[in-house]
Protein backbone atom coordinates (compact mmCIF):
# COMPACT_ATOMS: atom_id res chain seq x y z
CA UNK A 1 0.00 0.00 0.00
CA UNK A 2 1.46 3.74 -1.42
CA UNK A 3 2.32 5.52 1.62
CA UNK A 4 -0.38 8.52 2.50
CA UNK A 5 -0.03 12.19 1.92
CA UNK A 6 1.07 14.28 4.44
CA UNK A 7 -0.14 17.77 5.54
CA UNK A 8 0.31 20.08 7.99
CA UNK A 9 -1.55 22.77 9.87
CA UNK A 10 0.68 24.96 12.39
CA UNK A 11 -0.10 27.40 14.63
CA UNK A 12 3.63 29.84 15.14
CA UNK A 13 3.49 32.14 18.74
CA UNK A 14 4.39 29.27 21.22
CA UNK A 15 4.02 26.28 18.80
CA UNK A 16 6.68 26.70 16.31
CA UNK A 17 8.18 30.00 17.40
CA UNK A 18 9.52 30.29 20.63
CA UNK A 19 7.14 32.02 23.38
CA UNK A 20 9.70 34.47 23.97
CA UNK A 21 12.29 34.88 21.42
CA UNK A 22 10.13 34.05 18.18
CA UNK A 23 12.93 31.24 17.96
CA UNK A 24 12.37 28.80 15.45
CA UNK A 25 15.63 26.34 15.14
CA UNK A 26 15.21 23.91 17.71
CA UNK A 27 12.72 22.57 14.43
CA UNK A 28 14.63 23.42 11.46
CA UNK A 29 15.52 19.42 11.35
CA UNK A 30 11.52 18.48 11.19
CA UNK A 31 11.33 21.00 8.62
CA UNK A 32 13.87 20.15 6.13
CA UNK A 33 13.17 16.77 6.46
CA UNK A 34 9.07 18.45 5.32
CA UNK A 35 10.83 20.25 2.85
CA UNK A 36 12.57 17.06 1.20
CA UNK A 37 9.43 14.91 1.38
CA UNK A 38 7.62 17.75 -0.24
CA UNK A 39 5.32 17.90 2.47
CA UNK A 40 3.18 21.35 2.96
CA UNK A 41 3.33 23.39 6.10
CA UNK A 42 0.46 25.63 6.54
CA UNK A 43 0.57 28.15 8.62
CA UNK A 44 -2.33 29.52 11.03
CA UNK A 45 -1.92 32.21 12.96
CA UNK A 46 -3.16 35.33 15.15
CA UNK A 47 -0.29 37.04 12.97
CA UNK A 48 -1.20 39.04 10.16
CA UNK A 49 -0.74 38.73 6.18
CA UNK A 50 2.15 40.55 6.33
CA UNK A 51 3.63 39.00 9.68
CA UNK A 52 3.20 35.88 8.08
CA UNK A 53 4.99 36.40 5.02
CA UNK A 54 8.09 38.01 6.99
CA UNK A 55 7.89 34.36 8.69
CA UNK A 56 7.10 32.63 5.55
CA UNK A 57 10.41 34.15 3.68
CA UNK A 58 12.54 33.17 6.91
CA UNK A 59 11.27 29.07 6.42
CA UNK A 60 10.84 29.16 2.59
CA UNK A 61 7.68 28.08 3.44
CA UNK A 62 5.50 28.41 -0.11
CA UNK A 63 2.28 26.53 1.29
CA UNK A 64 -0.93 28.62 1.69
CA UNK A 65 -1.66 30.23 4.86
CA UNK A 66 -4.23 31.12 7.48
CA UNK A 67 -3.83 34.83 8.95
CA UNK A 68 -5.75 36.38 11.82
CA UNK A 69 -7.29 32.93 14.12
CA UNK A 70 -8.82 32.57 10.26
CA UNK A 71 -10.26 35.69 9.30
CA UNK A 72 -8.57 35.33 5.70
CA UNK A 73 -6.89 32.58 3.87
CA UNK A 74 -3.96 33.30 1.38
CA UNK A 75 -3.62 30.79 -1.16
CA UNK A 76 -0.17 31.82 -3.40
CA UNK A 77 -0.59 31.93 -7.77
CA UNK A 78 -0.22 28.63 -9.05
CA UNK A 79 -0.28 26.62 -6.10
CA UNK A 80 -2.97 24.08 -7.06
CA UNK A 81 -2.61 24.99 -10.86
CA UNK A 82 -2.08 27.66 -13.00
CA UNK A 83 -3.97 31.14 -11.39
CA UNK A 84 -3.52 34.26 -9.78
CA UNK A 85 -3.33 34.77 -6.11
CA UNK A 86 -6.68 33.74 -3.92
CA UNK A 87 -7.81 35.63 -0.81
CA UNK A 88 -10.56 33.67 0.83
CA UNK A 89 -12.18 36.15 3.93
CA UNK A 90 -14.15 35.00 6.52
CA UNK A 91 -17.01 36.42 9.14
CA UNK A 92 -16.82 40.34 10.37
CA UNK A 93 -14.33 43.10 9.05
CA UNK A 94 -11.48 44.75 11.50
CA UNK A 95 -13.82 47.95 10.67
CA UNK A 96 -17.02 46.45 12.46
CA UNK A 97 -14.85 44.97 15.03
CA UNK A 98 -13.15 48.33 16.34
CA UNK A 99 -16.46 49.68 16.03
CA UNK A 100 -18.35 47.74 18.33
CA UNK A 101 -15.11 47.84 21.04
CA UNK A 102 -15.58 51.85 20.67
CA UNK A 103 -19.09 51.00 21.95
CA UNK A 104 -17.65 48.37 24.90
CA UNK A 105 -15.23 51.42 25.38
CA UNK A 106 -18.10 53.67 25.83
CA UNK A 107 -20.05 51.68 27.98
CA UNK A 108 -16.71 51.63 30.64
CA UNK A 109 -15.17 48.53 29.51
CA UNK A 110 -11.50 48.62 30.51
CA UNK A 111 -9.06 47.26 27.67
CA UNK A 112 -6.36 48.33 25.76
CA UNK A 113 -6.37 47.10 21.53
CA UNK A 114 -3.72 47.50 19.09
CA UNK A 115 -5.16 50.39 17.27
CA UNK A 116 -4.65 52.18 20.81
CA UNK A 117 -0.89 51.33 20.58
CA UNK A 118 2.01 53.07 19.10
CA UNK A 119 4.37 50.70 17.28
CA UNK A 120 6.46 51.32 19.92
CA UNK A 121 4.62 50.43 22.57
CA UNK A 122 3.42 47.40 20.88
CA UNK A 123 6.62 46.04 20.41
CA UNK A 124 7.14 46.59 23.88
CA UNK A 125 4.22 44.56 25.16
CA UNK A 126 4.78 41.86 22.47
CA UNK A 127 8.51 42.05 22.24
CA UNK A 128 8.59 42.85 18.26
CA UNK A 129 10.69 45.10 16.57
CA UNK A 130 9.24 48.47 15.83
CA UNK A 131 8.80 47.32 11.68
CA UNK A 132 7.49 43.86 13.35
CA UNK A 133 4.69 46.04 15.17
CA UNK A 134 4.06 48.19 12.56
CA UNK A 135 3.21 44.37 10.59
CA UNK A 136 1.47 43.76 13.48
CA UNK A 137 -1.23 46.56 13.25
CA UNK A 138 -1.82 46.14 9.83
CA UNK A 139 -4.82 43.68 9.87
CA UNK A 140 -7.93 42.94 8.34
CA UNK A 141 -10.31 40.97 10.72
CA UNK A 142 -9.38 40.76 14.38
CA UNK A 143 -8.35 43.19 17.36
CA UNK A 144 -6.21 41.80 20.03
CA UNK A 145 -6.12 43.27 23.39
CA UNK A 146 -4.70 43.60 26.79
CA UNK A 147 -7.53 43.62 29.37
CA UNK A 148 -7.21 46.18 32.43
CA UNK A 149 -11.01 45.55 34.27
CA UNK A 150 -12.02 42.54 36.48
CA UNK A 151 -13.41 39.31 35.99
CA UNK A 152 -16.42 40.22 36.32
CA UNK A 153 -16.53 42.46 33.43
CA UNK A 154 -14.44 40.70 31.48
CA UNK A 155 -17.43 38.61 31.65
CA UNK A 156 -19.97 40.76 30.46
CA UNK A 157 -17.58 42.09 27.94
CA UNK A 158 -17.58 38.66 26.53
CA UNK A 159 -21.28 38.79 26.56
CA UNK A 160 -21.57 42.12 24.68
CA UNK A 161 -19.15 40.36 21.88
CA UNK A 162 -21.71 37.79 21.83
CA UNK A 163 -24.62 39.81 21.05
CA UNK A 164 -23.00 41.40 18.07
CA UNK A 165 -21.93 38.08 16.64
CA UNK A 166 -18.61 38.91 17.89
CA UNK A 167 -16.38 36.71 20.50
CA UNK A 168 -13.13 36.94 22.50
CA UNK A 169 -10.81 34.13 22.12
CA UNK A 170 -7.35 33.77 24.11
CA UNK A 171 -4.46 33.55 22.34
CA UNK A 172 -0.62 33.17 23.64
CA UNK A 173 -0.33 37.20 24.59
CA UNK A 174 -3.58 39.08 24.01
CA UNK A 175 -7.18 38.18 23.96
CA UNK A 176 -8.50 38.34 20.54
CA UNK A 177 -11.78 40.42 19.36
CA UNK A 178 -12.42 39.15 16.38
CA UNK A 179 -16.38 37.84 14.22
CA UNK A 180 -17.53 33.85 14.77
CA UNK A 181 -14.87 32.98 12.39
CA UNK A 182 -12.24 30.35 13.73
CA UNK A 183 -8.53 28.72 12.90
CA UNK A 184 -11.03 25.85 11.61
CA UNK A 185 -12.68 27.60 9.49
CA UNK A 186 -9.22 27.99 7.33
CA UNK A 187 -8.28 24.56 7.88
CA UNK A 188 -11.34 23.10 6.65
CA UNK A 189 -11.53 25.12 3.20
CA UNK A 190 -7.57 24.14 2.59
CA UNK A 191 -8.78 20.53 3.36
CA UNK A 192 -11.14 20.41 0.96
CA UNK A 193 -8.50 22.14 -2.01
CA UNK A 194 -5.90 20.04 -1.11
CA UNK A 195 -8.30 16.72 -1.13
CA UNK A 196 -9.29 17.91 -4.60
CA UNK A 197 -6.00 18.19 -5.63
CA UNK A 198 -4.77 14.80 -4.65
CA UNK A 199 -7.82 12.77 -5.31
CA UNK A 200 -5.83 9.87 -6.03
CA UNK A 201 -4.15 9.71 -2.29
CA UNK A 202 -5.15 9.19 0.91
CA UNK A 203 -4.22 12.88 2.77
CA UNK A 204 -3.75 13.03 6.40
CA UNK A 205 -4.13 15.88 8.44
CA UNK A 206 -2.17 17.20 11.16
CA UNK A 207 -2.33 19.99 12.99
CA UNK A 208 -0.01 21.37 15.61
CA UNK A 209 -0.93 23.97 18.17
CA UNK A 210 -0.27 25.40 21.86
CA UNK A 211 -3.44 27.38 23.25
CA UNK A 212 -7.14 27.58 23.52
CA UNK A 213 -7.74 29.27 19.76
CA UNK A 214 -6.06 26.25 18.59
CA UNK A 215 -8.43 23.80 19.92
CA UNK A 216 -10.80 23.55 16.74
CA UNK A 217 -8.52 23.69 14.28
CA UNK A 218 -6.98 20.44 16.50
CA UNK A 219 -10.42 19.21 16.29
CA UNK A 220 -10.37 19.04 12.37
CA UNK A 221 -7.30 17.24 11.80
CA UNK A 222 -6.96 13.33 11.79
CA UNK A 223 -3.95 14.11 14.08
CA UNK A 224 -3.86 16.86 16.91
CA UNK A 225 -0.41 17.65 18.51
CA UNK A 226 -0.40 19.80 21.34
CA UNK A 227 2.54 21.30 22.03
CA UNK A 228 3.54 21.95 25.60
CA UNK A 229 3.09 26.14 26.37
CA UNK A 230 2.19 28.29 28.80
CA UNK A 231 -1.26 27.74 28.06
CA UNK A 232 -1.45 24.08 26.99
CA UNK A 233 -3.03 22.63 29.83
CA UNK A 234 -6.20 24.69 28.54
CA UNK A 235 -6.40 22.63 25.78
CA UNK A 236 -8.33 19.30 25.69
CA UNK A 237 -7.38 16.56 23.70
CA UNK A 238 -10.08 15.92 20.61
CA UNK A 239 -12.04 13.01 21.20
CA UNK A 240 -12.40 12.28 17.30
CA UNK A 241 -9.01 12.59 16.28
CA UNK A 242 -5.93 11.00 17.88
CA UNK A 243 -4.20 13.40 20.16
CA UNK A 244 -0.11 13.48 20.88
CA UNK A 245 0.88 16.25 23.89
CA UNK A 246 4.73 17.24 23.37
CA UNK A 247 7.19 17.11 26.21
CA UNK A 248 9.15 19.69 25.33
CA UNK A 249 8.08 23.17 24.34
CA UNK A 250 7.48 25.77 21.42
CA UNK A 251 9.77 24.62 18.44
CA UNK A 252 11.85 21.67 20.28
CA UNK A 253 8.41 20.20 21.00
CA UNK A 254 7.31 20.59 17.47
CA UNK A 255 10.21 19.30 16.50
CA UNK A 256 9.92 16.09 18.44
CA UNK A 257 6.66 14.89 17.66
CA UNK A 258 7.09 15.92 13.59
CA UNK A 259 9.92 13.89 13.24
CA UNK A 260 8.12 10.70 15.10
CA UNK A 261 5.13 11.05 12.81
CA UNK A 262 7.26 11.61 9.81
CA UNK A 263 9.44 8.25 10.35
CA UNK A 264 6.25 6.46 11.30
CA UNK A 265 4.46 6.79 8.13
CA UNK A 266 7.71 6.28 5.68
CA UNK A 267 9.06 9.74 5.33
Amino acid sequence: MAKPRLLLFSDLDGTLLDHDSYDWSPAKPALERLAAADIPVVLNSSKTAGEIHAVREQLGNTAPFIVENGAAVIVPANCFGPGPEQVQSFGASRDEVLTLLKECRAEGFQFRSFADMSPAELAGHAKLSEPEAKLAKDRAGTEPLLWEGDEDSLAKFREKLDEHDCRLVQGGRFLHAMGTFDKADGVRFLLGKYREHFEQDRLIAIALGDSPNDQHMLEEADIAVIVRGVHSESVSLPSQSRAIRSIKAGPAGWNECVLNLLIEYGY
